[in-house]
């Protein structure tokens, strides 16, 4: 632990953000950081709490009292080394998870959790900025090779790990660039991309080849990856959105969240992306249908290009301001959230369903017919009905779909192959035992959304890595990598 007494003696303190007025101007990263003593005093805080929940509330397991001891101590080297040990990527995690490890700090049960995520990312950009993060390079090659299909998260995690380990491994990608969700699902004023190349460029000197501009299954066919690779492994997300069945929905202007998204983090990064093809929120009126993190993104992608309005709609009711600990803690709670985006300003409305989509003459989306709806809790089962005469009408010159996504596409990669798909339509494959993370066909395996569904990157990451020890597992029948 840190100072003894610090969770008394030191009160919580984060990071905070540039004024929305200033932020709103661009799309770079706008958190201001703690200084290194304010940093240290809140690795102080850190108490001797018995069994740290923290470290079961975040999914890669970080062995967090440990790092914020050697940071109230000073020991930044040894901190970064600590981190790294259960988390290849602290700095895109310090930026990007809503942090479950605060959640369930022990300090939280009176809303006051010790700064966890803060601490990570100064960690990692410390390390960084110092020269700690070497390519860690094997001693010897297996001679066997990988192929990890899909650059994202839980694709980056799984190579770096089997690389390290010794093998062969090639990243294949659909789009220009890697790093899949990161690279073009976040925004940059979320996740500066130069991140994503700096740690690139360290798997590059570890051994991983980069392949972007391919779609395996379609550019190339499946059977070159079954001729030419000892394994395979699926990580290409859970990329299938969820769709709204209504009428006018094939109108102009109405997009999946993702598609904008993509759209505009292709410009920011200095793609050419043809005016036809680039979606904009520039002098229009934007409803965004979908609350989660990708409709938040919406909101402040709409907000930093121009947008007349913003309006977000929810078809779940509104959550409480505050949690009952005594229910939820250490879990993760449902509670009312807004994002930086969303705190830039948007409306909010809950209890919404979309009837219809209205368009003009040009067969442009002009209007959104909406009901309020009424939720009801009986038998275990939740059920929803109309409110009778609660219509209302919103004025969209855009509308975005940010409804979360289905399962994994199937068409080319999953279905050539045969891959079997469990009940909610991820690839099916085990978490534990001797067949973990493995498809049912014997070289096959797969992590991250792909098999376990739209989640957080921390997940995507710990899929990774774990399906990287099964894989090794696999290939050597014995492995040093971490579980």
């Amino acid at each position: 632990m840190g100072k003894v007494t610090g969770f008394l003696d030191i009160e919580r303190r984060d990071s905070s953000y540039e004024p929305a007025s200033e932020r709103v101007r661009h799309f770079r990263e706008f958190v201001i950081e703690l200084s290194e003593d304010e940093l240290r005093d809140q690795g102080a805080r850190c108490m001797d709490c018995g069994i740290p929940y923290c470290q079961s509330g975040c999914p890669v397991n970080n062995i967090i009292p440990d790092w914020n001891d050697l940071v109230y101590s000073g020991d930044w080297r040894r901190a970064s080394e600590v981190l790294h040990s259960t988390n290849n990527f602290p700095e895109f995690t310090g930026r990007v998870c809503p942090a479950p490890c605060e959640a369930s700090c022990t300090l939280n049960i009176q809303d006051d959790p010790v700064t966890i995520k803060s601490i990570e990312k100064n960690i990692a950009e410390r390390a960084w900025q110092e020269g700690w993060v070497e390519p860690e390079i094997p001693r010897h090659r297996t001679g066997r090779s990988v192929a990890v299909v899909g650059s994202g998260p839980a694709g980056l995690a799984c190579a770096q790990q089997l690389a390290r380990a010794g093998h062969y491994v090639s990243i294949y990608e659909k789009q220009a660039r890697s790093g899949g969700l990161l690279r073009y699902g976040i925004p940059d004023f979320k996740l500066d991309k130069l991140l994503i190349d700096r740690r690139m460029a360290q798997m590059k000197t570890e051994g991983v080849r980069f392949h972007s501009g391919i779609h395996v299954g379609v550019d190339l066919p499946v059977s070159y990856f079954l001729d030419n690779f000892d394994v395979i492994v699926l990580a290409g997300g859970a990329e299938e959105p969820r769709d709204l069945d209504v009428k006018g929905r094939s109108l102009s202007g109405v997009h999946f969240a993702m598609d904008y998204l993509r759209s505009n983090t292709w410009r920011v990064q200095g793609l050419d992306v043809p005016d036809h093809e680039f979606i904009s929120a520039k002098g229009k009126n934007v409803v965004v249908i979908g609350g989660g993190d990708t409709g938040s993104d919406c909101i402040g992608t709409s907000i930093r290009q121009g947008c007349e309005s913003v309006t977000q709609i929810e078809i779940l009711s509104q959550p409480p301001e505050k949690e009952d600990k005594g229910l939820t803690w250490p879990n993760w709670p449902h509670k009312m959230r807004t994002s930086s985006s969303q705190a830039e300003g948007c409306e909010r409305i809950w209890d919404v369903k979309t009837q219809s989509i209205e368009g003009d003459d040009s067969g442009r989306v002009s209007t959104l017919q909406c009901i309020k709806v009424a939720w009801d809790h009986a038998d275990g089962q939740w059920s929803m009905k109309d409110i009778p005469g609660s219509g209302f009408a919103l004025k969209a010159d855009l509308v975005l779909l940010a409804m979360g996504f289905v399962h994994p596409v199937y068409k080319g990669l999953l279905e050539n192959l045969g891959i079997e798909v469990d009940q909610r339509g991820n690839v099916k494959a085990p978490e534990n035992g001797a067949n973990a993370y493995r498809t049912n066909l014997e070289n096959v395996f797969v992590a991250g959304d792909m098999r376990r569904g739209q989640s957080l990157v921390v997940w995507a990451i710990h899929e990774g890595r774990r399906c990287a020890r099964a894989v090794d597992m696999f290939l050597r029948g014995k492995s040093d990598l971490p579980g």
